[in-house]
Parts: structure tokens; sequence; C-alpha cells
């Protein structure tokens, strides 16, 4: 596929994955469309890559309206925008934690998906690139919110795949390990301490890496779809288990 003057869309793109997305696309040769709540964040990369960055919270349906809207044509979709919120038992289970991480993981992957898919299939050649998380692929005490909205929001996704056959456009789910972003410090709203435990005596996956990935797929060859990469750390074998020093 050549990037040039093909647009690429990244949600949650204000930080971590999403930002380093953006910018390896637009280094790979794509216009990048940049969309989060912290549009100033986002602004301030595409000024760095001259993309466009414009305001999405894809919990907001009429935000997502808006959005679609205001990008006139996309070649490739990049569900990235997602999240985390608490490590409870089943027993002691917040229901709003669990209703940020559906809304947040499952419905804002629809509602981008949905909205975006005719601009894809008009672009004759269109991808659509979900970030899940090795979290759909397991379970693991204290995550069913979030394992549960994983496995949710990949099922979506791995669905499209057979219902989009035989029409020009790509699906590709990426199930990222541990990756060191804001990811774990938005799951312990906001301790720092506690979120770099997680990765205390291993070397993690960077956002990078995961952008690094996602443009490797989405600059094969039209009839080449990468159905499922997944990433870990090399010290990291599931969801549970890996070597610490």
């Amino acid at each position: 596929m050549t990037a040039e003057h093909k647009t690429a869309v990244v949600t949650g793109a204000s930080s971590g994955i999403g930002a380093a997305t953006a910018r390896a696309l637009a280094k790979a040769g794509f216009h990048v469309v940049l969309g989060a709540r912290r549009v100033e964040r986002c602004q301030e990369i595409a000024d760095e890559i001259g993309g466009t960055a414009l305001a999405l919270d894809i919990t907001d349906a009429d935000s997502v309206r808006a959005f679609d809207e205001a990008v006139p044509e996309a070649a490739v979709l990049v569900n990235n925008a997602g999240g985390a919120k608490g490590l409870a038992t089943v027993e002691q289970a917040d229901e709003d934690e669990w209703r940020w991480m559906w809304e947040t993981n499952v419905l804002g992957t629809l509602r981008l998906t949905k909205a975006f898919l005719p601009k894809l299939r008009a672009s004759g050649d269109g991808h659509v690139i979900t970030v899940t998380s090795v979290a759909a692929l397991d379970w693991y005490d204290n995550g069913a919110g979030y394992t549960g909205a994983k496995h949710a929001q990949a099922m979506l996704h791995r669905t499209l795949r057979g219902e989009l056959l035989g029409e020009p456009i790509r699906v590709t789910e990426i199930a990222p390990g541990m990756v060191e972003t804001e990811f774990s410090e938005v799951r312990f709203g906001g301790d720092a301490e506690k979120a770099a435990k997680v990765y205390a005596g291993l070397t993690p996956l960077t956002a990078e890496d995961v952008a690094d990935t996602i443009v490797f797929a989405a600059t094969r060859p039209s009839h080449v779809n990468l159905d499922q990469i997944v990433l870990k750390p090399r010290d990291q074998a599931t969801s549970t288990r890996s070597a610490r020093t």
C-alpha cells in the first residue's frame, strides 16, 4: 500500500500508543488526523507532523458524529482509544468503572468503525486497525471488567473481518502486552508510584514499539491482511506470568 496522499485516522492520539502511531504513520507518508479529548495535545503533535487535530470523545455519539463530518476521506482507521479502571474482584466490582471500560473500549470502537466504514470503502483500499490487548486473549483475577471489555472489543473486530470479506477493506487486530504508557496511571486513578510497580524489574514495550507494528501492518501490499498481531516484552509470557529481576 502506498501511503502518499492517503489519510489515516488515529483515536486516543494525544499520548501513548496513539501519539506514537500518529508520528510513525506521518513518517510513512500518511496525512494523519488525530482525535482525542485533549485536543490541545493532539494539536501540538499535528503541528509537528503536518497533520490535523480534532476534538473527539468516543463515548459521546454527538462528538463522534462531528468528528466524522470533519474528516472528508480516510483509508486507515486506527481504533486505539481505550483503557482500564481499577483491579477489583467480581464481588467488589464498581459498576461505574465497568460502564466506563465498556463505553470506551467497546462502544467507542463500534461508533468510530460504523462512522468511518463508508469512507474506508470509498477509498478503494481501506484498513481498520484495532488495538485490543493480550487481555482479549486471556483472563486474570481482579481483571474481569477490563478483560471482559477487551474480549468484547476483539469479538466486534474479529466479526468485522468476516462481514467485510470481498470488500476492499483489511482488518487487523493489534494485541499488545505490557506497554509503559499512561495506561496504568489511569487504571490506578493517577497513582504514579503504583503504576510504576507494574513494570518494575522488566523491560516493557514502548509506545513506539506498538506504533512500528501498526505501521508495518498498514503498509503491507493491499492483498496481504495481517489478521492478528500479538506482541509482548521478551520478559512476559502471559497476562500474569513474567520474569522480573
